[in-house]
């Protein structure tokens, strides 16, 4: 099996870190070779505090991962989140003197560039830089510019910005793993690309993705993305408010809410009651179903109530930006009972569970499909469309510089001219190089090692 058939996505989480191995089959669906977990210890609301757990936890991840697919891992793709992400809406434009020749994906790229140079709040950094639409000279809501004439390319973006610090500890720990990172992204986009349909894109929806440590929202609408947003909040503030009210261990109280736990007080009785076993010989603790609902209630709306104001803060009361496939929460926490009533409560919008399903090879019966591992397959599938997209990029670059005799007739004589003058230098010249155009994954894998050296 060669390497480049292969992804492997590591989600670096609050309570796990997740490395999973997939490629894809000859049906075009994920097939999962194999997949890692240890306990997260080192990571607080998806920021890294600990690096030398936090690197061990990786390695532990990894070996399992590389033992249940029998294969060796030399790189991955990473999910970042965190309580410092922050996004922002932008609009700039590059003025083309080519304008005689059609719109190419080195104009966007020239265009993207420019927006990375942006200058941030002092320790931040860009992390994605999302096009939405494009304007070319005075026509505007366009999706795809590239072949078109014009002069002025303008376009609204989707600006993504973190911590550089925090951003620079996460790919210390990876590279400390023995490990490549090969790229980061955004974990709401990732876990996106796995459990969201394109007719959902399309109509607007909202995936909310509820972690151990924090809720990520990703906005869609007409199939680009329009908001996203890190509530600082997760299933951990559940399991330590039910710790300390219920007066035992974290351990228990995360089994209590796996279990037996209800997002609505109103399903549970008040004689209904669970027997929770002493520690070193102590009495064992009965505590009610019903005050243990009300408790997670109380938490949970809060959460809710957070995504709610961010679904607010993108327009979604307006009419052209009304999200009519509502709203897809995965996730750990989206699997607590009864949730889903209760958001489309709090939020009056239709919601459905994600589950990755349908781009998972036989991933209907296994544990794979369950939504906590959203960001991990999503992570997978961004992994090999970047590599399709880079071995696509090398193949154009190919067949456009390297065309044979017997097409020679259809270069233009002003090409044919100018390559003649660059080849004639050279041969006067042989230590002079011809510059060659850098792909969209070149220069961001050049950033990212760039990030990694900084940290030595």
């Amino acid at each position: 099996m060669e390497y480049q058939d292969i992804a492997i996505g590591l989600d670096v989480g609050t309570t796990k870190i997740v490395a999973m191995v997939g490629r894809r089959n000859e049906y075009n669906k994920i097939e999962i070779l194999g997949i890692g977990k240890s306990k997260s210890v080192g990571v607080h609301r998806g920021v890294v505090n600990n690096i030398t757990q936090t690197i061990e936890a990786i390695r532990e991840a990894v070996s399992e991962a590389e033992h249940s697919s029998g294969l060796k891992i030399k790189e991955v793709i990473v999910g970042i989140a965190g309580q410092h992400i922050r996004s922002l809406q932008h609009n700039d434009y590059i003025t083309r003197l080519d304008f005689e020749n059609v719109i190419s994906q080195k104009d966007i790229q020239k265009l993207i560039d420019q927006v990375h140079k942006l200058i941030m709040q002092p320790g931040e950094e860009i992390i994605h830089v999302l096009p939405q639409e494009y304007k070319v000279d005075s026509q505007a809501e366009i999706g795809e510019p590239i072949g078109m004439y014009g002069s002025r390319l303008e376009a609204n973006f989707h600006v993504v910005v973190g911590q550089i610090s925090s951003i620079r500890n996460i790919g210390r720990c990876v590279k400390a793993a023995g490990l490549n990172l090969s790229g980061m992204t955004l974990e709401p986009l990732a876990s996106a690309e796995a459990v969201l349909s394109t007719e959902e894109r399309e109509a607007g929806v909202a995936l909310v993705d509820i972690g151990g440590g924090t809720t990520d929202i990703a906005i869609f609408k007409d199939n680009i993305i329009r908001h996203t947003a890190v509530i600082p909040f997760g299933g951990n503030v559940i399991t330590e408010n039910i710790k300390t009210d219920c007066l035992i261990i974290e351990r228990q109280a995360e089994l209590l809410k796996i279990k037996f736990g209800s997002a609505w007080p109103g399903e549970n009785k008040e004689t209904e009651i669970v027997c929770i076993p002493g520690l070193r010989g102590r009495d064992p603790k009965e505590i009610s179903l019903k005050h243990l609902s009300q408790i997670i209630h109380i938490r949970v709306c809060e959460i809710l109530e957070q995504v709610n104001v961010e679904i607010k803060n993108y327009g979604n009361e307006e009419q052209k930006k009304r999200l009519i496939a509502g709203l897809v929460m995965t996730g750990g926490g989206s699997q607590l009972n009864h949730i889903r009533p209760l958001t489309e409560y709090i939020t009056g919008m239709d919601v459905r569970i994600g589950y990755s399903n349908e781009h998972i090879a036989g991933g209907e019966n296994g544990i794979i499909s369950n939504p906590e591992y959203a960001t991990s397959i999503g992570l997978v599938i961004k992994g090999l469309d970047d590599k399709k997209k880079y071995l696509c990029t090398n193949a154009e670059m190919e067949h456009r510089y390297h065309r044979s005799d017997e097409n020679s007739e259809l270069i233009s004589t002003k090409f044919y001219n100018k390559n003649r003058r660059l080849n004639s230098e050279e041969d006067q010249n042989p230590k002079k190089k011809k510059n060659k155009t850098k792909s969209f994954l070149e220069i961001w894998a050049d950033k990212f090692r760039q990030i990694l050296n900084d940290t030595e």
